[in-house]
């Protein structure tokens, strides 16, 4: 016999696991331009022609372009807004959700993940 209790304890570790929702189309100000990230399900990331593989990692967004680093940043997010710092970034960087995330193109390959410990410093 299953216990109310045991089934209410799964579902709140359940919810207390479950990571960020990241995915969706975001936008950035850089000076006069404005750019989107499309962030997809699949742990791609693409902005332009670039395409990325992310992965959270407590409140950190890690990140790697293929080159067998991640280069880690620090993340809030805030229902629709993102906000990222560290890592290469001179100073935070907030970003907008402004629509859901499109499927990634048949013709794009997410670079390998490095290994766990290969990060940026």
């Amino acid at each position: 016999m299953i216990r109310p209790l045991t089934i209410v304890s799964g579902a709140l570790a359940l919810i207390v696991q479950a990571p960020p929702r990241l995915t969706g189309d975001w936008q950035a100000r850089a000076g006069d331009e404005i750019r989107h990230i499309m962030v997809r399900s699949d742990s791609s990331a693409q902005f332009g022609r670039d395409l990325a593989r992310w992965r959270v990692v407590g409140d950190s967004l890690w990140i790697t372009l293929g080159d067998g680093v991640w280069q880690v940043y620090g993340m809030r997010l805030n229902g629709d807004k993102l906000t990222i710092s560290g890592g290469d970034l001179e100073k935070p960087v907030t970003l907008r959700r402004v629509g859901p995330p499109t499927a990634r193109p048949d013709t794009l390959t997410i670079p390998d993940p490095p290994a766990p410990n290969q990060r940026a410093w």
